[in-house]
């Protein structure tokens, strides 16, 4: 009894170990602003709008053997939309877009993730803006890891999804024409191992 005893502890022990050699832990390096969530919308069809989020924080898990297993969470501060035009986040801020005063949170929890070919996935999850929340798909790609100048260890991502204004209720706030309906959004992930 006492031999099968020790057996299970070190079955238990090992596969705990294994699963810590996979899975990687990260928190995304917003401190040192080596990561970005930006985006763009078509103006009245004749140019883009581009503008970004400059406060938001998140962490994710990254297990190379278990795709599958890979995790993110985003937090974003909508308020600190920054469109290089304040007159412009002005009005974006406002109730009939992103209703900061009411809504300045936004986040995106994963649930999914499934490889497309080696460094390539999507990412899937939800996304909360406005208080609506909608599934999503983010396109990922791996763009790199390895070791810093600083003793840590780091890996990067990029990722690209569509969202739509009417998704989270501001199709009727849509004076920039029907384009605009569509905003492109780019994110770049630095994350720091734990």
């Amino acid at each position: 009894m006492k031999r099968l005893l020790v057996r299970c502890v070190f079955i238990l022990t090992a596969l705990s170990w294994n699963t810590l050699l996979h899975s990687e832990e990260y928190i995304i390096d917003t401190e040192g602003m080596h990561a970005a969530i930006q985006f763009k919308v078509k103006h009245l069809g004749y140019s883009w709008l581009v503008g970004r989020f400059n406060n938001f924080d998140g962490q994710f898990t990254f297990d190379e053997k278990r795709p599958e297993k890979n995790q993110v969470t985003v937090n974003i501060d909508v308020r600190t939309l920054d469109t290089n035009h304040a007159e412009r986040d002005k009005h974006l801020r406002d109730a009939r877009f992103l209703d900061t005063a009411k809504f300045p949170k936004a986040s995106f929890i994963s649930d999914g993730y499934s490889v497309i070919n080696e460094g390539k996935g999507i990412l899937t999850g939800t996304f909360t803006l406005r208080g609506v929340s909608k599934k999503v798909d983010i396109e990922v790609i791996h763009v790199g890891a390895g070791k810093d100048p600083w003793g840590g260890y780091r890996r990067g991502f990029e990722g690209y999804t569509t969202l739509h204004l009417s998704d989270y209720n501001m199709a009727k706030a849509n004076t920039l024409g029907p384009e605009a309906e569509k905003i492109e959004v780019y994110l770049s992930v630095e994350g720091i191992r734990k």
